[in-house]
């Protein structure tokens, strides 16, 4: 007998509720900026993936009022660096990166360019600013500057490499011209300002 006061409880409660919704409309949180910076977009797609989006240095925030529209972590990847002149790798590295998110499946290579494979938009980009990282390649914030197709990735205007692993020039002797494949990883977000 108890149970079914409950039930009718319960169900009175959710009938009050529905009324109000009705009447007044669904409550919203209205975060800050920053907690909305904060939260990853849903996955979509048989082939998406939920990733969290880290903490950002202050250095690489995206500008005020960005939105995040996609995270993709790295599934596998590598930044390959060519030995100069001087017999160092030194200098810019062209990645070569399998990602996947809530968008599905991202292919990361040269230019820097990233390329959904779910619907084949396309976006390149330049180093905006970076925040170093002990023992690995810096966080970037990358401005988008030119987008092809307007599917997952074509609405994007920032880019922001997270939570960096791996990924540095080796510091062997080399031969100039030799290149060398180092692994890494990382979280990309694309934000829609």
């Amino acid at each position: 007998m108890l149970n079914t006061k409950r039930s009718r409880v319960r169900a009175a409660a959710g009938v009050g509720m529905a009324a109000v919704v009705a009447t007044i409309g669904a409550v919203t949180f209205n975060a800050s900026a920053a907690e909305q910076a904060a939260v990853a977009p849903a996955a979509v797609g048989p082939d998406a993936r939920a990733v969290s989006i880290p903490g950002i240095p202050a250095a690489i925030k995206p500008p005020k009022g960005s939105k995040p529209i996609g995270a993709y972590i790295v599934a596998s990847g590598t930044q390959t660096y060519t030995c100069s002149a001087a017999g160092k790798y030194e200098g810019a590295s062209t990645p070569e990166a399998q990602l996947i998110g809530t968008g599905g499946r991202v292919h990361h290579f040269g230019g820097p360019s990233w390329q959904s494979l779910r619907d084949g938009s396309k976006v390149t980009a330049k180093k905006e600013a970076e925040s170093p990282r002990a023992g690995t390649i810096p966080e970037l914030l990358l401005k988008v500057d030119t987008t092809t197709g307007g599917g997952v990735l074509g609405k994007s205007t920032y880019i922001s490499r997270l939570l960096t692993s791996g990924g540095t020039a080796p510091t062997v002797p080399c031969t100039a011209g030799q290149t060398k494949a180092v692994k890494y990883g990382a979280v990309y977000v694309f934000w829609k300002n």
